[in-house]
């Protein structure tokens, strides 16, 4: 790590032991000793500018998020292999028994981005054939909008692909159709902070 962004990040630290920690001591005392229970599981891009914590005023144990390069969910393959965003799904259901998965979107995503336009050679290794699962799915809303729709309207088909393919975790799929678990999808503005979510309807509507 670089002096420069050491010296950030000890800043920060310092700002928490001073200004936070002292009114969340017995919070994060209690979260220690009984566990965390989250209400929510949230898959989120890793984006900088779109931290699902600060955009829901979340206190710690409240949210377990998942992030990754555009919130994708990829499709249930119990095959052996390394899988992430899967592990965490099964824990977060499974273990936790969060009662809600959120997938967010957000506006100007770079992960999107590379899928309308192709990923850059110097991401070939990991980030490419990530990205590629979710360019059938882009392709299809740039043949179907307006040119200058298109930014928007994939990065909602890809909050949809991932609540798709949610569904074909059956553990996922039995307890959403027991009532037991709730799937949402969300879209962040980061220009004007407004959240919309996912319905029925065609387009994402603003957050009630």
């Amino acid at each position: 790590m670089c002096e420069h962004h050491d010296d950030e990040l000890t800043a920060g630290y310092h700002r928490f032991r001073a200004d936070h920690w002292p009114a969340a001591r017995a919070e994060y005392e209690t979260l220690a000793e009984k566990g965390q229970k989250p209400h929510t599981l949230i898959v989120a891009c890793s984006d900088s500018r779109a931290d699902p914590a600060l955009i829901f005023d979340a206190a710690p144990g409240e949210l377990f998020v998942v992030r990754n390069v555009a919130n994708l969910v990829p499709p249930y393959e119990p095959d052996g292999k390394l899988h992430g965003v899967s592990a965490a799904l099964e824990f977060g259901v499974k273990v936790l028994g969060v009662k809600r998965i959120v997938v967010m979107g957000h506006a100007h995503c770079g992960g999107v981005n590379a899928m309308i336009n192709g990923a850059p050679d110097i991401v070939a290794d990991f980030v490419a054939p990530w990205i590629a699962q979710g360019a059938p799915v882009v392709r299809h809303v740039a043949e179907t909008v307006a040119a200058d729709e298109v930014e928007r309207a994939a990065e909602e088909a890809i909050v949809r692909l991932s609540i798709r393919n949610l569904r074909t975790f059956p553990w996922i799929a039995e307890r959403e159709a027991a009532g037991d678990l709730q799937l949402s999808g969300l879209h962040f503005g980061i220009a004007d902070g407004v959240l919309t979510v996912l319905t029925d309807k065609p387009r994402f509507e603003p957050l009630a």
